[in-house]
């Protein structure tokens, strides 16, 4: 089990550093964003067009990197959603429990099917070295992989939780360490 724990620990640091790189991007994304707002303004009082489809689609590049590389660093630090009524009153132990065979029957399976269905579009575009068909657009194969990398982060991600729900779950770990109780919210 120690073994286990010292992978997921591994993978859990490999997830921070790409968690990193999407928070990285943020400001990128932002300051292209302002640039596109900049250039359709100006652009407007002087009679001239200053955007082009490169930074139109590099912003929507950039934000689509940051969702499909954030999403395994949102499921390693418990920020994604969940609604569930049951859910909130159990024992630390019987969310480990549950949080467990989530991953394991929704999580994983459910990225697979996105790598299964997504392979088959990804190589297409790469085999055609596909470009945006906007003129001074950017090639769309690059960010297309991403929906295979993010599923794959996933299952790598999913994998190291997996296995501190199950060390929970044993009483290896403190289920509390583990399983984040939920934040409330007042409206």
């Amino acid at each position: 089990m120690q073994a286990l724990l010292r992978l997921s620990r591994i993978i859990d640091t490999f997830t921070e550093w790409v968690g990193r790189l999407a928070y990285i991007l943020v400001p990128v994304v932002v300051g292209v964003g302002v640039w596109n707002v900049a250039n359709r303004y100006v652009g407007r009082a002087i009679g001239r067009t200053l955007g082009s489809n490169f930074y139109i689609e590099a912003q929507w590049y950039i934000f689509s990197m940051i969702f499909l590389l954030g999403a395994a660093y949102a499921l390693k630090h418990n920020e994604h959603v969940r609604v569930d009524v049951f859910y909130s009153n159990f024992s630390p132990k019987r969310k480990a429990l549950v949080n467990l065979l989530g991953t394991l029957f929704f999580l994983l399976p459910f990225c697979g099917l996105l790598i299964y269905f997504g392979w088959p579009y990804v190589e297409q575009s790469w085999r055609i070295r596909e470009n945006s068909p906007d003129p001074g657009g950017l090639p769309r194969y690059i960010i297309k992989t991403f929906l295979i990398v993010s599923p794959i982060l996933l299952i790598i991600q999913g994998i190291s939780e997996a296995i501190k729900y199950f060390a929970a779950f044993r009483g290896v770990l403190d289920p509390s360490q583990v399983v984040v109780e939920e934040k409330e919210t007042k409206l």
